[in-house]
């Protein structure tokens, strides 16, 4: 199932988008490329309580796929492989949850990752503006809607807006990783994030374990 979408950027509707939506997994042939946006949708924020219910991804070309997990089902091996494999970059925003979310519900690691919140925190240093919704304005111009961020997830159908809010999420991952790049480099940081990417599997780890509070490093 696809339907079309619009979003707005500076108080106008700027351009079409495709959301797919897919059942339990990615179907077989689809081609995201070598970097993917990543995204998921919770019945909560709590790793051990609230189970995973969607997944949605983007190569970055103006398009959704929504991958819907109505019930406890995670099988899905094409999701599976590709969120595994070690040639494709998976872009997040607050990384640290998701690759959570992942390792708990498909068991296994997902890397190599790049995070723009953290990247945001590591070059933003001027502002404590750093969720997706705050990036997209700052950076592109566009305004994100937030109003079903608390929907029912778990709901056996997505809603239209639903749809349009999970794809939101993804949609604009690539155009973020590129203005942040251009911070990076500005301000000479690329090997620290690549450090803290590297670590984001490992932190992701220590939050399931049970130390989501604690900060180990401390003296």
């Amino acid at each position: 199932m696809s339907q079309r979408a619009s979003f707005v950027q500076n108080g106008a509707e700027i351009f079409d988008v495709t959301i797919t939506y897919h059942r339990g997994d990615l179907p077989s042939g689809l081609d995201l490329g070598e970097v993917i946006a990543v995204d998921s949708e919770t019945m909560g924020l709590k790793l051990q309580r609230d189970r995973l219910c969607v997944l949605q991804l983007s190569a970055g070309d103006g398009d959704a796929h929504i991958v819907h997990f109505p019930e406890a089902d995670y099988r899905a091996p094409r999701l599976r492989a590709l969120l595994a494999d070690r040639s494709v970059l998976k872009l997040f925003h607050f990384a640290r949850f998701d690759l959570a979310i992942i390792q708990r519900y498909f068991q296994i690691v997902c890397e190599p990752v790049y995070c723009t919140k953290l990247v945001s925190r590591l070059v933003r240093t001027n502002t404590d503006r750093h969720s997706l919704k705050d990036l997209c304005s700052d950076l592109l111009g566009i305004e994100l809607s937030k109003q079903q961020q608390s929907s029912d997830w778990g709901a056996a159908q997505l809603n239209e807006r639903q749809l349009h809010y999970a794809a939101a999420d993804v949609l604009h991952l690539h155009a973020l990783k590129a203005q942040l790049d251009v911070l990076l480099a500005r301000e000479g940081r690329q090997e620290l994030a690549n450090a803290c990417f590297s670590f984001l599997p490992a932190r992701a780890a220590l939050d399931l374990a049970g130390w989501e509070e604690e900060d180990i490093f401390a003296h």
